[in-house]
């Protein structure tokens, strides 16, 4: 894909959907379920991921690097924080009045919550 053609927030909002693909397939598979996206087992995923990080370093952009494993997660003590302050990180988009920031912490008990809701339906 030509990622040089997309916008900053169009690659942003790429790699956003990359992560919460990963997102949730991890909550998924902690919950003992099948992963909808394959993110970890499909190489095109991990690919297009690469190339949008690649893109977004080359034009200075900030955003949260995706750990790939749980040994990255882990190194940083959290797996919502980065292991070295340099780590560049995701610009504060703009919130409307009375919504918070999303985190990858919050993204996962959004997905455990919709889960759990689907399951007992």
């Amino acid at each position: 894909m030509n990622y040089q053609v997309f916008t900053n927030e169009s690659l942003l909002m790429m790699h956003h959907g990359a992560k919460g693909a990963l997102a949730v397939d991890d909550e998924l598979d902690g919950l003992g379920q099948e992963r909808r996206f394959r993110v970890r087992e499909t190489p095109d995923w991990v690919t297009h991921a690469a190339e949008l990080e690649a893109e977004m370093l080359r034009r200075g952009v900030n955003f949260d690097p995706i750990k790939w494993s749980e040994m990255e997660s882990s190194a940083s003590g959290t797996a919502d924080s980065p292991a070295d302050p340099a780590t560049p990180r995701p610009d504060p988009a703009p919130l409307k009045e009375g919504r918070t920031a999303e985190t990858p912490a919050r993204l996962r008990n959004r997905i455990a919550a919709a889960l759990k809701l689907r399951s007992t339906h």
